[in-house]
């Protein structure tokens, strides 16, 4: 790694410092002396940046989470790394640089309740934080060991949530809707209101994933739990895919790049 931090700085290209700290293997248990030691960690090597080149630009990184000390397994989706996200968002903007944390993390092996609300307890601090650049937005499972099509699906809808509810607030004459309590009146109903009939097609979010039906019409559809419909998601989406146009030269040119680099590398 320290080798390609040396190439990528003399290129100029962008590096991303991210200390990985498990409270409890790599820094002490308590969350105040694993932020100490991955702000050294970060700074450390952010310093080295600027001594190879002055200049080059670098994020501030943050991968920081606990084990679970009953069988020494790194968990993720925990209060500790929600806390700890919290607190380096405020520590990266007090050195004024872009901050890389978060993502859709979970230590369960399937895209259950239990992935979807570990995965919610990064993605929401992630937003609160103000981070820049997200890795593990979407897939995440077991501890990052593998990737899994319905999880990712359920990531993507957690986050295009999230981005709806941060979405800033639009206060005017219009969204008031003083005409529509003036045109209702007390002991009515706005269902049927001029100004509900004009936004009803917009006015809330429509999630993709989710389920709103009664119970019973919902069994009438199959019984279909979080998993299955996002299953139902991803193979539709992969079955309607179309590549995008690539110049044959160009392709070949890329084909032979990546033939004659396997085989430099030993691959």
């Amino acid at each position: 790694m320290l080798d390609a931090l040396f190439e990528y700085c003399k290129a100029a290209q962008p590096v991303v410092l991210t200390p990985f700290i498990l409270m409890g293997a790599m820094s002490p248990v308590t969350i105040p002396a694993a932020l100490v030691q991955q702000i050294t960690e970060a700074l450390s090597g952010i310093a080295l940046t600027q001594l190879i080149r002055p200049g080059c630009p670098v994020v501030f990184g943050s991968f920081l989470s606990n084990i679970d000390m009953q069988s020494g397994s790194p968990t993720f989706g925990t209060p500790e790394s929600g806390i700890g996200l919290l607190c380096t968002g405020q520590i990266a903007r007090r050195f004024g640089l872009p901050f890389r944390t978060g993502g859709g993390l979970t230590s369960s092996q399937v895209p259950d309740a239990q992935a979807g609300y570990e995965a919610l307890m990064t993605l929401m601090p992630t937003f609160l934080a103000g981070t820049n650049f997200v890795m593990h937005t979407a897939g995440w499972l077991e501890g990052g060991l593998v990737a899994g099509f319905e999880k990712f699906v359920i990531d993507a809808q957690i986050t295009e949530m999230l981005h709806h509810e941060f979405t800033p607030l639009e206060i005017d004459e219009a969204s008031l809707a003083y005409d529509a309590h003036v045109e209702v009146g007390h002991g009515g109903h706005f269902l049927g209101a001029m100004h509900t009939m004009e936004r009803f097609r917009t006015c809330f979010y429509r999630p993709f994933l989710s389920s709103s039906e009664n119970y019973e019409r919902w069994m009438r559809g199959g019984g279909k739990d979080t998993a299955v419909r996002a299953g139902e998601i991803w193979r539709k989406r992969l079955e309607e895919y179309a590549e995008p146009p690539l110049d044959e030269a160009v392709k070949a040119q890329l084909q032979e790049y990546v033939t004659r680099r396997r085989a430099e590398l030993g691959d």
